[in-house]
């Protein structure tokens, strides 16, 4: 109404409009007022983009662990307002499973992913990047007591000694005595005599997911969808070498500032160091 008000009289615009002269003037004036909520909007822009892009949630522990008291609801809705929208995140699995190729474990875990103490219970599986025309594969090992990646690998190419390494660096942190339930799918890696006697050596307990079943293994895979969102598919890399030094520098990010539900709103690290003091 006001783009139009030079051009029409004021009280035929209100009387087609059905508006009180007294609200007209009362929203005129709003326009000019500075927005009260400037500095909250750029703190959300900021946490966002600090986030990594995440959603409200996350958004809102930053806001609050930096002094700010609002709440959740409205950093969903000043973030709606400012476009800030986390994306819906694009699943592409890679697929290890060739078959009985080995040997099949159980699945002892049967989806209880908690844990009452670290190395428990770890997590293990490969995902597939692509970088430019080359494929990349990400084999980590995660811990269920607080979702700390505690090794991992990187390759070219998904063979056993992708896997096999992760699974040797991983162990090598275990202390005396300690002898984790170790989950992965069907992979031909994970069936593999090689992975089987890495476990057995270490005295640790092979499980394996059911065949086909991805929500057998849901924390790991998690990990991946998130990986993919907070640091893959927003950047282009124009080469294998930055993108591992990129992912390399995501899992310091993930292990020791990123949020996490499972951990109070802690980083993994922090979580960890916090429960074994108390």
């Amino acid at each position: 109404m006001i783009a139009v008000k030079a051009e029409h009289r004021l009280d035929v615009l209100l009387e087609v409009a059905c508006l009180a002269r007294s609200t007209f003037f009362y929203h005129q004036a709003r326009l000019d007022r500075p927005d009260p909520r400037a500095e909250l909007k750029a703190a959300i822009a900021a946490a966002f983009e600090t986030s990594r892009r995440r959603g409200h949630r996350p958004v809102h522990r930053d806001l609050r662990n930096s002094g700010w008291r609002v709440a959740k609801k409205t950093v969903l809705k000043l973030m709606r307002e400012l476009g800030l929208v986390c994306p819906i995140r694009r699943r592409r699995r890679y697929r290890s499973y060739r078959g009985e190729a080995g040997k099949i474990a159980d699945n002892v875990l049967d989806r209880d992913f908690t844990a009452t103490a670290p190395n428990q219970k770890w997590v293990t599986d490969v995902t597939e990047f692509r970088i430019n025309d080359r494929k990349v594969y990400f084999s980590p090992v995660m811990d269920l007591f607080d979702r700390q990646i505690i090794s991992y690998a990187v390759s070219t190419s998904p063979n056993v000694t992708l896997t096999n390494s992760s699974l040797r660096d991983a162990l090598a942190t275990l202390d005396e005595g300690q002898a984790p339930l170790v989950h992965s799918d069907q992979g031909f890696q994970y069936q593999h005599r090689s992975w089987r006697h890495l476990l057995a050596k270490a005295g640790a307990t092979q499980s394996m997911s059911r065949k086909g079943n991805c929500h057998d293994n849901a924390v790991i895979e998690s990990f991946f969808g998130h990986l993919k969102e907070e640091m893959f598919h927003h950047t282009r890399y124009l080469s294998v070498e930055a993108f591992t030094t990129a992912l390399d520098d995501y899992i310091t990010w993930f292990n020791t500032d990123r949020g996490h539900t499972h951990c109070k709103g802690l980083g993994p690290v922090q979580y960890r160091a916090q429960t074994l003091a108390a």
